[in-house]
């Protein structure tokens, strides 16, 4: 697949720059920065969630997790993850799991972790568990500029509070 249609037309119409770098197929995101030969930190992880107002895309550094009740607190909401089955439907030009970290494309809100905003490059997950798109911080930012942020994310090796 390479790259999820409606992420490309969206890459190509704001004319971002970007790559996308192929990959040994990969099933979770540590294994896709392993085999990726990127930093974990710098690799941009979606959850989706919804609740009574919608969805939205929750995106963190894949060495981070996200903490739902700080997220829910910061947005005012009461938010669950979304099933496999709304993520499918959604994310229909993609496969299970490898949704793109841009919520744009397909209309879904998106916030960030601040852990995210000064790293000098990114990557993500193109679409499908072979391909991550990779550019440069900056220009993610740019393409998040209207999302909300905050700091909702702890370290994967964090235990409970």
């Amino acid at each position: 697949m390479a790259i999820a249609k409606q992420l490309e037309w969206y890459l190509e119409a704001v004319g971002v720059e970007y790559e996308v770098l192929p990959h040994p197929r990969s099933a979770y995101s540590a294994q896709t920065a392993r085999r990726s030969r990127i930093p974990l930190y710098c690799l941009a992880k979606p959850v989706l969630f919804e609740d009574e107002y919608g969805y939205v895309m929750a995106v963190v550094p894949a060495a981070r997790k996200v903490d739902v009740e700080r997220l829910g607190a910061q947005l005012h909401r009461e938010l669950e993850l979304a099933t496999e089955a709304e993520v499918d439907n959604l994310f229909h030009d993609c496969e299970n799991g490898a949704m793109p970290a841009i919520g744009s494309p397909y209309r879904i809100p998106t916030v960030y972790d601040d852990s995210l905003a000064d790293l000098s490059d990114i990557y993500f997950e193109a679409g499908d568990h072979d391909d991550v798109v990779h550019m440069a911080g900056e220009d993610f930012m740019e393409l998040l500029s209207e999302s909300l942020h905050g700091r909702f994310s702890l370290s994967l090796s964090a235990g409970p509070k």
